[in-house]
Parts: C-alpha cells; structure tokens; sequence
C-alpha cells in the first residue's frame, strides 16, 4: 500500500513535503503519509506564504564568512532555538519524542535521519548548513524499507483557509500510470516554435473591482516629475568653465490605482501593467539540498504574487535546459500548475547557461500574444561548463557575451528582443563576472545572493519592480540654447547616451521605470568667456517622450517640453557662489562607481594592496566634498560601501569568495539607479538600500512578515529614499 500511495504522489508531480493537511474527519491512521525515496533534500514544501522566521519551520542558513563584522547582516526575525527544532534539509519540525531518529553531526547540526541518509546515499558527505566536512557519516540499514509507511517527519497542521492549501487541494486528480516516473513528468517532446503561450487578458486595465478594504483608489497617473539644477548659480562674463554640470532628475509617477493606509502608494493588481515573466532556474547538481528547497520556496512566493493577467514561463536547466511550461496566465488554475511543476524539480548535472538563455529568448521570440511588460529572471550558483570552457572561446579573453543571444543584446538591431535580464548569483562559487556581464548586456541587474535564505526576499525585491512598471520607453533630450555652448558629454552610467554631430544637443535611452523611480543624468557644458553676454545665461532645455503601459488602450507617446530652461546669471562680478548641494550629491556618486569600477579592474590584474588604494583615494575626496561637509545620508552611504568594499579585498581568499560578486553587484545598481541585493542587502535595517521603491519594498515586507496561514501585520510603507538614514557601520 505504501509503494502505491507513493507512486500516486509521484504521478501528481507532489513529492512528500507538499502535505495534505490533517482535516477533522481523519483518523490517526490516515494522518501519516509515506517518505519518498530519492533525493529527499530536493523536497520543499511549496507554502503560498513564507514561514515566519520565529517559527519551527525557519532555517538558519550560514552567510558566505565576510572579513568584517561591519558587513551586511541578516536579519534578525529568528532565534537560535528554531534552528535546533527544524530539520535543515526537509525545513520540518524536528522535536524529540515524535518517533523520528535525530541524527547530530560531528559539526553539531541536527537532522533526521531518514531526511541525512537519504542525502548521503546521494554523494553529499558535507554538512548542508556549514558546509563541513564529515568524517562520520550516517549509514542507513540496507533492511529499512521506505516504501512501507510512517509517520512523516515535522507534521505542518495547515490552517483550513490558508491560500496555498487551497490551490493544493484543487489540484485535479491525475490518471495514475504508476510506471512513469516524476522526473519526466514534464519533459513532454517541447514544439519547434514556442507559440502556445496562453492568450493575453485584453480586458482594460483597473476594470475590475478591488476588494480590498485597506486601499483607497486613485487611478490617476501623474506625469514624469522633470527637476533640473546647474552646479552653481553665475559665472562671470570675463571667465570660462569647463565640464560645468548640469543636473537632469526624473522621478516617475506613483503606482497606479492604490494608496495604502498610510497614504503611501502600492500596486493594484487590476490597474497595472501585466508582465510575462521567464525564470531561469539553475537545478545543477550543485543546488541538491537546501539550495533547491530555498529556490523552490522563493517561486513559490513569486508565483503567489504575480495576477492574473500576468503570464509565467519557467525554464530548468543544468547540463540541458527544458521548458516547464509554456507562457501561461497566473490565474487559479495556472498557478496549480505553475505549482505542481516547480515543486517537482530536482538537482542533479552540470550548468548549461547559454541553452538556457536561449530557449528563454525563444519563449519570448515565438509567442503569439505579448503583456506590456516583459523581463526574465536567472538564477545560478555555479559556471557555464558549457560555453564558457568551449575550445571555441579563446581561454585569455572570455566571451561571456557570448551566453547570451545576440537578439537580446541591447545593441542589437532594432528588431532586437529588448528584453532586461536580471540575474541572481547565489553563494560563494557562481560566476559573478559571467552574471554581471548578461545583465549588463541586456539591460538588467545583477545582484549577489551571498546568505541562502536571503534568496526569497532578492526575488521578492525584484518582482517589486517589475510588477509597477508605469514608464516605457522614456528618452530624454538636453539641447543647447545658447548659440556659443556645447555639450561635452552626458553621464549616464549604463544608459545609452548619444551627442548630436554639432555637440548641440544629447539624448539618452532611459527605458523602463518603475513607480517612483528617480533618475539623474549630468550633462557636462563648456561655457567660454563671452563680455558681450546678457547678465542671464539659458543654458539648456530638456524635453521627455514616453509611453505610459498601463493605458491599454493608448500607447501614443506622451511628450513632456514645457520644462523650465536652466539659466545661470553672468555678471561682471561675484560675490559668493551658491553651490548646489543635489549636483555635488550626484557627482559624488558617479565618481564612487568609477572608483569601484576602477578598483574592480585593478583588483582582477592581481594587486589587491592597490585596488584598496584606489578607494581609499575615492573615500578622503569623498570626504571633502560639500555635501559630505553637510553630512548628507547619500555620502555617509557611498562612503560605507567603500569602506565595506576595501574590507572585502582583505585578501585573494575573501575576494575571489564574495569580494567579486559584492562590487559587480554595486556597479550594476549604481550604473543602472536601480537597487540590486547584496548579501544580505535586503533587509531593511541594511545601509545597501540604494534604489529602492515603495513596491519594492512593500514586496520585500511581505517576503518577511508572512508566515503559514495568513500574513503578519506589514509596518507601513516608509518614503522612498535613496538611502536610509542609519549611521554607517564601524
């Protein structure tokens, strides 16, 4: 009976952690289920809500050892006596008395023993939370029969109207074929063009009602808020400046459709842009364990807060790349399956990235309907053993743009797919600069998981901004007004930015914007003597287009040229200069992230003693500045995260381990003004909150603060800022 009720399991994609909840009409007998063969550590219970970090169901997960006890933290939603009572691999309750064998290792990590055999069967002879490893290793008899049945391990009572317990009992009953086993439950033969992608919700956005009694609508959109300012107020008529700045800020609206309590605003599902979305998931053997039951929990979490207008497609790949499923709409019954075939994964293999991103740019490239929104996330912890190492690829000089698809490329041709991949690096042995470089070439973010269980929360922050995208496809125009200026340049980070033949005139590619986003642009002036001037000088004036995607029904772009012209006074003589505080903030930061680039490239030819140099430098101009004098949050933060990059380039050890991936992270997020994580960057207590918007934060909220059942009460969204207002780290 216990091989087929396992094999009934298996035949429904759910292995034996995804529970059916003991109801009122259960007698004992039926409360126990049978334990899977098998890789069980790649079992994870697909809970629609995060367990609460202060219950039984929380792991302690190490961090990557950093070189200082300034560095990021994790935060503090857990204690030490939940590490002890849940088991690390099947992340269930482990108390003594429950009629499981607890298995305690050498390193003082406990388990059961059934889940610790299981693992050890399978060649991992190391610790899953510390990583030691064993010299004692747990044998089970070859005389235990797992098919037979038994108590389950860490019994999770499911509250009867907890969301995902519903959509697991709704789960339809399958046609049993007790021959045919779970890992080719998905692997049906995959069509030559990717063209059955659900079709499309066309009904108008903010349609449909909100239920919610928490919110008050406000379906308005605003414009872009267009500042500029001119890093000081005169010049004299008798002298010339060069390279004088002037600063182009842009803050995107609010989210459309919602304020919250608080009055802050959040995204309504009904009246936003609908994504399609592709997730690259990494399953190589390198993720068995805790890993894939973390990742797993993590998609789950994605997949409970997409709507149902938005379409998922979900990649696996390891030494292959496979397509669960087609692009289809999140609603009940897509989110069931969604479900059923994430949970069903398993680890094992190498790491095939580049046939991975290409099966993603042929779900993208084939599909006959498109949402307004498109992006895809990957996540890997390993390098391409595939490309990357190909006789093809010269060994001094790796293509990494070469795991990428040409038609994603942001300098493709116009027919180019255009569609931002954000990567994720999780732990210490992924390939950073791998990572850094396709999201760089394709117009998304890198961010750097360095603690596992921080992995829900960076997706967390992620879809935050995907899920409020108000602004597409903005440009910016800066033209010369005065006859006798040009431009020099425009700093602009990763933006394209261009200047005309004549250096009159500048643009630059914005993109994407997620609600109340901020840009800021520095277009650099030459402005030459000239006694004959009025004592008023116009120097610039900008000029915005953009569509807006969450009017469905008009995506003409909307043009924005009634923008105050930048003017400076040219008098005969000066008295004293007003300097302005926002330009010396932003060229404070760009010469950071040159810095960091700069150190980064230094770092890479082997001479860590002056890559710290170089930051050092960078930290006492820093220092000097006018804003930093004021004591401006902006400075104190770039300057904390110099300091934690010196410390992160102690030594090669520290460097090649987390050094790497934690500046490239930087870079990405201050080239791109949009946050990434960073170890254990998403808390909220953490200086490294560069970037981060209301959604986003809302979303990190509820990655923290929601537990089985129902979710905690959320702290109300704080205003967004660049950074928050704590004291840098000693």
């Amino acid at each position: 009976m216990g091989s087929k009720w396992r094999k009934a399991k298996l035949a429904l994609g759910l292995n034996t952690c995804l529970y059916i909840p003991k109801t009122l009409e259960d007698s004992p007998a039926t409360a126990s289920s049978t334990v899977a063969g098998g890789r069980f550590s790649d079992a994870v219970s697909l809970s629609p809500t995060t367990p609460n970090r202060n219950s039984d169901c929380h792991v302690d997960m190490p961090t990557t050892p950093t070189p200082s006890s300034s560095g990021l933290r994790m935060p503090k939603h857990h204690n030490s006596k939940s590490s002890k009572s849940t088991c690390a691999i099947c992340l269930m309750s482990m108390k003594p008395g429950q009629g499981h064998a607890i298995f305690t290792a050498e390193c003082s990590h406990s388990f059961h023993f059934n889940c610790i055999t299981s693992n050890v069967k399978h060649g991992n002879q190391i610790c899953p939370v510390c990583r030691a490893k064993w010299k004692e290793i747990p044998f089970q008899s070859p005389l235990t029969d797992i098919s037979q049945p038994r108590s389950r391990n860490g019994q999770v009572h499911w509250p009867q109207h907890d969301a995902w317990m519903t959509v697991v009992r709704q789960v339809p009953p399958a046609r049993l074929d007790t021959n045919r086993n779970i890992s080719n439950l998905f692997q049906t033969v995959e069509p030559s063009i990717f063209d059955d992608d659900e079709v499309v919700d066309h009904r108008p956005m903010g349609s449909q009602k909100n239920s919610s009694t928490d919110v008050t609508n406000h379906h308005s959109m605003g414009a872009i808020e267009v500042k500029t300012w001119p890093e000081i107020s005169a010049v004299t008529k008798s002298a010339s400046h060069s390279n004088f700045a002037v600063l182009v800020h842009l803050k995107a609206p609010h989210a459309v459709g919602l304020l919250n309590q608080s009055g802050m605003p959040v995204t309504d599902q009904n009246s936003r842009a609908p994504v399609d979305l592709v997730t690259v998931l990494d399953v190589s053997g390198s993720m068995a364990g805790t890993k894939l039951a973390l990742l797993k929990r993590a998609m789950g979490f994605v997949i409970q807060n997409l709507g149902p207008a938005d379409r998922l497609s979900v990649i696996a790949f390891s030494s292959t790349a496979r397509r669960l499923f087609p692009l289809r709409r999140m609603s009940d019954t897509g989110k069931q399956e969604a479900l059923q075939a994430v949970n069903s994964l398993s680890s094992n293999g190498g790491t095939n990235i580049a046939e991975a991103l290409k099966k993603s740019a042929k779900i993208m490239t084939d599909r006959k309907w498109k949402n307004p929104v498109s992006s895809i996330i990957l996540l890997s912890d390993g390098q391409d053993t595939y490309t990357i190492n190909s006789p093809n690829v010269a060994a001094t000089q790796t293509n990494y743009r070469s795991l990428l698809p040409a038609c994603m490329q942001r300098n493709a041709a116009s027919s180019g797919l255009h569609i931002p991949v954000h990567t994720f690096g999780f732990g210490a042995d992924h390939d950073a600069v791998s990572m850094h470089s396709i999201s760089e070439t394709s117009g998304g973010t890198f961010s750097f998981i360095e603690a596992e269980n921080v992995i829900q929360d960076a997706f967390a922050q992620c879809i935050g901004g995907l899920l409020s995208v108000v602004v597409q496809e903005l440009r910016v125009e800066v033209e010369c007004v005065h006859p006798v200026l040009c431009l020099n340049s425009i700093k602009a980070g990763s933006y394209n930015a261009s200047l005309a033949s004549d250096n009159k005139s500048g643009n630059i590619e914005v993109g994407d914007l997620y609600a109340d986003e901020e840009r800021d642009f520095l277009a650099m002036l030459d402005i030459p003597a000239d006694r004959s001037c009025n004592d008023m000088m116009t120097l610039v004036k900008v000029k915005c287009t953009y569509k807006n995607p969450t009017q469905s029904d008009n995506l003409d772009l909307v043009t924005l040229d009634h923008i105050d012209d930048v003017k400076i006074e040219r008098p005969d003589t000066i008295g004293q200069l007003i300097v302005s505080m926002e330009v010396d903030k932003q060229r404070n930061r760009l010469q950071s992230a040159e810095a960091m680039a700069e150190a980064r490239s230094t770092a890479e030819n082997g001479d860590l003693a002056a890559a710290v140099s170089v930051l050092e430098r960078c930290r006492k101009k820093l220092s000097e500045t006018v804003s930093a004098k004021a004591g401006d949050k902006l400075c104190l933060a770039l300057d904390a995260e110099l300091k934690e990059m010196q410390e992160r380039m102690a030594n090669r050890r520290v460097y090649e381990t987390s050094g790497r991936a934690y500046v490239l992270s930087g870079l990405s997020s201050h080239s791109w003004q949009r946050a990434t994580a960073r170890g254990d960057s998403t808390d909220s207590t953490s200086l490294i909150q560069a970037y981060q918007t209301p959604s986003m934060i809302d979303m990190v909220s509820r990655s923290q603060t929601m537990y089985l059942g129902s979710p905690a009460p959320r702290p109300p969204l704080r205003p967004l800022r660049s950074f928050p207002a704590r004291q840098q780290p000693r």
